[in-house]
């Protein structure tokens, strides 16, 4: 008997991390065609200009609508998290997520209905945002209330893991299809495809969460107390100082992101002339460095402890830096690569631990509100203003300062760590 309960937990836990981790992988890829799209794509079709600079930093600006609305979202989503359950809210968020990334490939271009296509292009994009802020909470909730003790740092990677696995599908959709098509065909209708094929992935997605049950964690406190009914205010009202300690110590791995993604696309394929094939094939290396990191950080978190490890990473952020802009700066493909990989390898530092972290400041049934809420309102510090203070920095004071952008997100990040290591929640 005891063999056979086992061998059903081993199947459980299996069944929880695949759905924490195909879930947000989808909703990361359906997130990051858009961040792509964005560099490439858009600014062109949708935002027409006379400056090449002003269509780039007006589509970053609907990059940037997403932020926006991901702290919406969570506490929408972490209302009923709370409230309801787990399992269903991610189904929803997994639906809306969806539903907006299918619409943005049927869509016409400017050129076809006028400035109707960018509001309703801006419109999608909030929604996008929408479902991720409800997402990445309930997905790193469902795996850590499912560890086994000593476990929660490696369970918690799992749905991390999920940005770059939906990374790697997402520009390598972008660097296959720039391969097979012209850059007319792939203008006119090719970039539509990843939006169109989200659908498929978000099938699966919803297939493997649609098996799952609710989290022992939560079951229990269910049945210990009521939920309360209005998360959102008593999260403001008892556990301040903690959300804001989270939102800060997310700050980092934000900043890093975008800077070493959407807007490194953007300035490598225009002011570098890197083709935009060799650009994706670089990021898309540079991006294994982040898995890799992940599953270190977690390990390692679990040996010692989140904050220590998410403290580490950002003080290797703070001096990476300052050489990240002189090396992007060069044009040559090996600095490039090697600042990349460099920025995304400590990423994972910052990024890894963050779904062990940030669910243990708050109280069981808080906790869907107080995380969702701290990290997609570190989102909007940290990478919502990414791309557009870079093109900023660029064009008044040249590339070498873009660097500094994510040392100073970095510091920021470890101001929250060590308050949140003083004060418990």
């Amino acid at each position: 008997m005891t063999n056979t309960n086992g061998i059903g937990e081993m199947w459980r836990h299996k069944r929880v991390l695949s759905a924490s981790l195909i879930g947000t992988a989808v909703e990361f890829y359906d997130f990051y065609i858009y961040a792509t799209a964005a560099s490439l794509i858009f600014p062109t079709l949708f935002f027409p200009s006379s400056s090449p600079s002003a269509q780039l930093l007006a589509s970053y600006g609907s990059l940037a609508l997403a932020f926006l609305a991901r702290p919406l979202g969570a506490a929408i989503f972490g209302h009923y998290g709370d409230r309801v359950g787990r399992k269903a809210t991610l189904v929803t968020s997994l639906m809306l997520m969806g539903g907006c990334t299918l619409a943005i490939g049927f869509l016409p271009t400017h050129a076809q209905i006028g400035w109707w296509a960018p509001l309703i292009l801006c419109i999608l994009r909030f929604g996008q945002g929408l479902g991720l802020g409800g997402e990445w909470g309930g997905a790193a909730l469902l795996a850590v209330e499912n560890a086994p003790p000593g476990w929660r740092a490696r369970f918690g990677m799992f749905p991390q893991l999920g940005a770059p696995v939906g990374f790697i599908a997402a520009n390598g959709l972008f660097l296959i299809l720039g391969t097979m098509l012209s850059d007319a065909d792939f203008y006119a209708w090719g970039w539509r495809l990843p939006f169109l094929g989200s659908s498929v992935l978000v099938f699966l997605g919803l297939w493997v969460r649609l098996k799952l049950t609710e989290t022992p964690e939560f079951a229990a406190a269910q049945a210990e107390a009521p939920p309360p009914a209005m998360p959102l205010a008593d999260l403001l009202r008892n556990h301040l100082g903690a959300a804001i300690a989270g939102t800060f110590a997310v700050v980092a791995c934000f900043a890093i992101y975008y800077i070493a993604t959407a807007f490194a696309l953007g300035y490598g394929t225009t002011t570098l002339q890197i083709p935009r094939g060799q650009f994706l094939s670089i990021q898309l290396g540079a991006i294994m460095f982040m898995a890799i990191s992940i599953v270190i950080a977690g390990w390692w978190a679990d040996k010692s402890s989140p904050t220590r490890v998410l403290a580490w990473g950002c003080i290797g952020t703070v001096f990476m830096g300052l050489i990240f802009g002189p090396m992007i700066g060069t044009g040559a493909l090996l600095p490039v690569f090697a600042i990349l990989s460099l920025a995304l390898f400590l990423m994972g530092f910052v990024y890894g631990p963050l779904g062990a972290y940030l669910p243990a400041l708050f109280p069981i049934q808080l906790r869907y509100t107080g995380a969702s809420f701290a990290f997609n309102l570190g989102g909007i510090l940290g990478g919502a203003l990414a791309p557009i203070v870079a093109t900023w920095l660029i064009a008044a004071q040249g590339v070498g300062l873009v660097g500094l952008y994510m040392s100073a997100a970095a510091a920021i990040s470890l101001g929250g760590l060590w308050f949140t290591s003083r004060a418990p929640a």
